[in-house]
């Protein structure tokens, strides 16, 4: 029988050394953590500034966003504080005095509400494939709507008695019905003959309603609807989506202060994926599938070294213990967590580490894969010194995941 070594967590230098993942956050893949996008142009080309939320986490940011990166439009991005993370900027709220977001300007001009914004943005520089206003996009831009207040009144309206929960949900998949016979009219996996302007507009609130309806439900979106399924994988193997897309776990506890509540229906299935998202196994969640990149685990280790100070500062747990045992953990993910040879924690870790593992934020702080990683080795490692949790996420707002601890 093999004994299990306990081996001396890594100094940060040697962590250091571990690492080499670097991303051209200018000229490159996708990236939240980006502050200007040139895709090769000179920066003199830039026309558009994106104010978009510093959370990387608002639904209609990320439509902006994701049309930007598509048509490769060169712009700057400012970021804002959403308020269910913290205090708005004064500076913003003197120049949209609403504090509406997105915003952009474009050639000077001040331009607020996602669809004004996408139809000004394509006057400028042209549509992507086809428009806001087009006779095939206008019904699904209406489908999509229909769809959206059909998840709010299952997930945001507090279950008075199993006939209404069953009503919602026969309400949700009847319509969640039309949307498959809206994907399965053409050839391709998107909604059109190829992706464009439809995809953009479904994107935020359908990744949304994946993870939510999952963790407060029991029902999985990706898993019940084949045409949507194939949808989202199409959407997975484009670069741009992959920058901006979310984890079931960052979702399912950011929605609820933005939605007004989200409401559990404690069915057994439900508990059952709570269960998952919460606490693990995150690999085996229904909400990506394409493959692991090689440099997931470097992607963590990278985000979590940039911000250290922030994150022992922010941590409720003494700053020298937590600090061991947040060298163990990422010693841990960098060894592949070897059953031979693990770094124990110090004692009372197990609520510290897991107070870090409920606030990684996708794709704020870094990739979908990247999060599964830690999360992992947080958990693991955590369940080395105990089975305590930290205090419960909040559920009326996110002032706990303040920005100003994550900017760059």
């Amino acid at each position: 029988m093999t004994s299990i070594m306990n081996i001396a967590p890594l100094s940060w230098t040697a962590l250091e050394s571990l690492t080499d993942y670097q991303i051209d956050l200018v000229n490159g893949l996708t990236n939240a953590q980006s502050r200007l996008r040139l895709f090769g142009h000179a920066e003199t080309d830039v026309r558009v500034t994106l104010y978009r939320d510093n959370h990387a986490w608002c639904p209609y940011c990320q439509k902006i966003w994701l049309w930007l990166e598509e048509k490769q439009i060169p712009y700057r991005i400012e970021k804002i504080t959403m308020f269910c993370y913290g205090e708005k900027e004064s500076w913003y709220k003197r120049k949209v005095p609403s504090g509406m977001l997105p915003a952009i300007e474009l050639d000077g001009k001040l331009i607020t509400e996602s669809d004004d914004i996408l139809i000004a943005l394509e006057k400028a520089f042209g549509v992507l494939n086809r428009g806001m206003l087009d006779s095939q996009v206008m019904p699904i831009r209406k489908l999509e709507r229909l769809l959206f207040r059909a998840w709010c009144e299952w997930l945001c309206r507090p279950m008075t008695s199993p006939q209404q929960e069953q009503r919602h949900r026969k309400q949700f998949i009847e319509v969640m019905q039309k949307v498959e016979e809206v994907l399965g009219s053409t050839s391709s996996p998107y909604f059109l003959d190829e992706f464009g302007t439809a995809d953009v507009i479904f994107t935020p609130y359908v990744e949304r309603m994946n993870a939510s309806l999952y963790y407060y439900k029991g029902y999985s979106l990706r898993e019940e609807n084949p045409r949507m399924s194939a949808w989202f994988d199409a959407m997975e193997s484009r670069p741009t989506y992959r920058g901006t897309q979310s984890d079931f776990h960052t979702h399912a506890h950011d929605l609820p202060p933005q939605m007004g509540g989200c409401w559990e229906n404690g069915e057994p299935q439900m508990l059952i994926n709570k269960q998952k998202v919460d606490h693990g196994s995150w690999f085996e969640l229904p909400d990506v599938t394409y493959p692991e990149p090689e440099t997931s685990r470097a992607e963590a280790l990278q985000r979590v070294l940039k911000h250290r100070g922030n994150i022992i500062r922010v941590n409720p747990a003494d700053d020298q213990m937590f600090d061991e045992a947040l060298r163990c953990a990422l010693t841990n993910m960098m060894s592949g967590l070897n059953p031979d040879q693990v770094c124990v924690p110090p004692t009372d870790a197990d609520i510290a580490l897991r107070y870090l593992r409920d606030r990684i934020s996708v794709p704020r702080d870094m990739s979908i894969y990247a999060a599964k990683r830690l999360r992992e080795a947080l958990e693991k490692t955590a369940a080395l010194a105990g089975d305590r949790q930290p205090e419960a996420i909040p559920f009326r707002h996110r002032r706990d995941q303040d920005p100003r601890n994550f900017q760059e």
